[in-house]
């Protein structure tokens, strides 16, 4: 039983295997931040297309997500890791070497094919190698790993790109996404495999796909609804705050940067206390205050009055994000059946992007139509709908002794 393994957050084989794989590849996306949208617009193309290159890869996710998770019964995980790193690298690669805007477009659109195929890959490997009693240490510390590398490629890609141009900034790109290759070839054990399902061998994808969300449907909608709310409210907020910072408040691009980057750390400085919660006491206990803070914060936002009011509601946001942090990765592996783990985290996966692409568009909507102030109010009720959705409709997944459940 997989269960019966050592309590242990991590070990060598996931540190080689996962960790610093996703550090890297967090490196990477962190690299393109400043730079993509640079070079986009030296393109001399409309903000339309602009605004095309920049959703690329979300857009390649959302078309990905479930066949990835489809996928894997068929190759394996190893196999779909190797395979999405090289979509990744190969398509960011070519943007060095073309100016032709829907070439762009479309090499941005398969590298989101490719993070989908390896974050789906990756995540069911995860599943299948952690038990649930450190199911959430580990995976809040893989939530961390990514934040920092995001929070570091930035700086590094703005660098590269002042000194030796954006091109140099791709290639680099490129040779992270290799190395990182070479790591999950390396260290990713090939017997690690989806478990056999005597049903699968009598279905093609398409009707397991749809039997595995027919019979999963009880959690799936409750949960699924209970992500969606969540995701919004995490992108919405990143959108919302430095909108209101320099169109309601009037604040300097360097106040927004500074603003920005406090409520990163305090992000980031909750990542390892939200999967000893989640362990010790419950998914629940992190994930309801997470997207309740966060909720608070924006509830917050049309009352700030200047830059130190709106760097403490930017902070007690972060740190409501920082408490979820790994939440959402960790419930999707606790609730996947063990035989369907890559059908049903193919499309909790895409549930979770959905929420994620929603909540930008919706700040914007809201914004046209009531202003920044109640767009905010809108994006933490929908925040604060999730977090009741998974406090009183879904249950507790950390099943021992004194833990808490529904």
């Amino acid at each position: 039983m997989a269960d019966a393994r050592p309590a242990g957050p991590i070990n060598s084989k996931l540190l080689l295997a996962v960790y610093l794989p996703t550090l890297l590849l967090a490196l990477c996306n962190g690299l393109l931040v400043p730079t993509l949208p640079v070079f986009a617009s030296a393109l001399e193309i409309s903000y339309g297309l602009v605004g095309l290159i920049l959703a690329g890869d979300s857009i390649g996710m959302l078309l990905a997500d479930v066949p990835a998770g489809a996928l894997l019964r068929r190759i394996g995980m190893k196999r779909a890791m190797l395979l999405g790193l090289t979509l990744a690298g190969l398509s960011v690669l070519g943007l060095a070497f073309t100016d032709n805007a829907l070439l762009v477009v479309f090499l941005r659109v398969i590298a989101g094919a490719g993070a989908a195929l390896f974050n789906i890959s990756r995540h069911v490997y995860l599943t299948e190698e952690l038990p649930v009693a450190s199911r959430g240490r580990a995976i809040a510390l893989f939530g961390g790993t990514n934040r920092f590398g995001e929070f570091i490629g930035p700086l590094a890609g703005g660098f590269i790109a002042a000194g030796f141009g954006l091109g140099a900034t791709f290639m680099v790109y490129a040779g992270l996404a290799l190395l990182t290759l070479i790591l999950c070839w390396r260290y990713v054990e090939r017997q690690v495999t989806v478990p056999r399902d005597p049903a699968a061998g009598r279905m093609d994808a398409v009707r397991l796909l749809a039997d595995t969300v027919r019979s999963q449907r009880g959690v799936l909608i409750p949960a699924g609804l209970g992500q969606l709310g969540a995701q919004a409210i995490r992108t919405g907020r990143r959108v919302l705050i430095p909108l209101f910072a320099a169109d309601v408040l009037g604040l300097s691009v360097e106040q927004v940067g500074v603003i920005v980057s406090i409520a990163a750390l305090a992000d980031f400085l909750l990542f390892y206390p939200a999967g000893v919660i989640m362990d010790r006491y419950g998914r629940k206990f992190a994930i309801v205050p997470s997207f309740l803070v966060q909720a608070l914060s924006l509830l917050l936002l049309p009352f700030t009055g200047g830059f130190s009011s709106l760097l403490i509601v930017a902070a007690i946001g972060g740190l409501g994000n920082g408490i979820g942090s790994g939440t959402m990765l960790t419930l999707g592996s606790d609730l996947a059946p063990k035989e369907r783990t890559g059908e049903f985290l193919g499309v909790w996966r895409l549930i979770g992007d959905v929420g994620a692409a929603t909540g930008p568009l919706l700040v914007g909507g809201f914004a046209q139509l009531l202003g920044l102030g109640p767009s905010a109010g809108a994006i933490a009720a929908m925040g604060a709908a999730g977090s009741l959705l998974f406090a009183y409709r879904v249950r507790e997944t950390l099943v021992k002794p004194g833990s808490y459940r529904s």
